[in-house]
């Protein structure tokens, strides 16, 4: 079977000089291996995603040389594929609601490093610090009966338990020149969260039901998510999915070396192209042939 790969952004800015740099290499390595490749909507975020960022992806594309296979797989309209996900998990008692503000959490966490400093995730930030994998049963039931938001999270240690030790293929190479077979610490998150009250999914557990269910063999995208993927390979191995290879990419940075943000117009493709550019010189400026 042909490699099958996949670009799937967020429509919630203009694509940038990074995303261009994502999508074509994701274009030219389908092309030169004789694979496929998927363009994907994530768009789980009703309050940030917007119609027409998700059209201007399409311009932006279409005029970089990227083509890609009908249809495009727009996650808000899937997501009672998410909740039958979830319910798989909490079969097996590997989740349970959070009731837990974001204020709530930092008080909790200004509390915990009182007393010493309190770990961090990948992206920096501050672990799950609260109890309610301790409620009861009919505590728990309780507070979501009486309508008190909530944030569904995945018990790590139970997780990591059940799954064993863990690993992925990496042919790219993370932040620090990791590449090769690498072992996976999910522990390093924490009980991330999957799900909210009001959606019913995450970028981790969205991310890994589509790429299983549109059979991506070959992930690849920037080493700002490089961490993230030991998360991604614990919820393969706990749902029974497939695991496809990963290929993590450098990232395009501004002059000060920070990455690039979709709120910054002077990178964004739309604007280059108004000036003029061309996508001869979008692939010159990131590097590719």
């Amino acid at each position: 079977m042909p490699p099958v790969f996949r670009f799937a952004p967020s429509p919630n800015g203009y694509l940038h000089l990074g995303h261009a740099f994502s999508a074509l290499l994701n274009f030219d390595l389908a092309r030169a291996s004789g694979g496929r490749l998927l363009l994907r909507i994530e768009d789980i975020d009703p309050t940030r995603c917007r119609p027409e960022y998700e059209e201007a992806i399409y311009q932006d594309l279409a005029w970089l040389g990227i083509s890609w296979e009908a249809p495009v797989r727009r996650q808000s309209e899937h997501l009672d594929a998410y909740r039958k996900t979830l319910d798989r998990l909490a079969a097996q008692g590997l989740i349970y609601p959070g009731f837990e503000s974001r204020a709530d959490i930092a008080k909790l966490v200004r509390q915990r490093e009182a007393e010493g400093p309190w770990p961090r995730d990948p992206d920096g930030a501050p672990l799950y610090p609260g109890e309610a994998k301790l409620l009861s049963e009919d505590a728990r039931a309780g507070l979501v009966e009486s309508g008190v938001p909530y944030a569904l999270r995945l018990d790590m240690s139970a997780a990591i338990a059940r799954a064993g030790e863990l690993s992925w293929a990496e042919c790219g190479e993370g932040p620090n020149g990791e590449t090769g077979r690498l072992v996976a610490a999910p522990q390093v998150w924490g009980d991330v969260v999957l799900a909210r009250k009001e959606t019913p999914t995450s970028y981790h557990l969205s991310v890994v039901v589509d790429d299983a269910l549109q059979g991506v063999t070959d992930v690849v995208r920037g080493a700002d998510l490089f961490h993230a993927t030991s998360v991604h390979r614990l919820l393969q191995q706990l749902l029974g999915l497939p695991e496809p290879v990963y290929r993590h990419h450098r990232l395009i940075c501004d002059e000060a070396g920070h990455k690039l943000a979709k709120s910054t117009r002077s990178t964004a493709l739309r604007e280059l192209r108004n000036q003029g550019a061309t996508a001869a010189d979008i692939r010159g400026l990131i590097g590719l042939p």
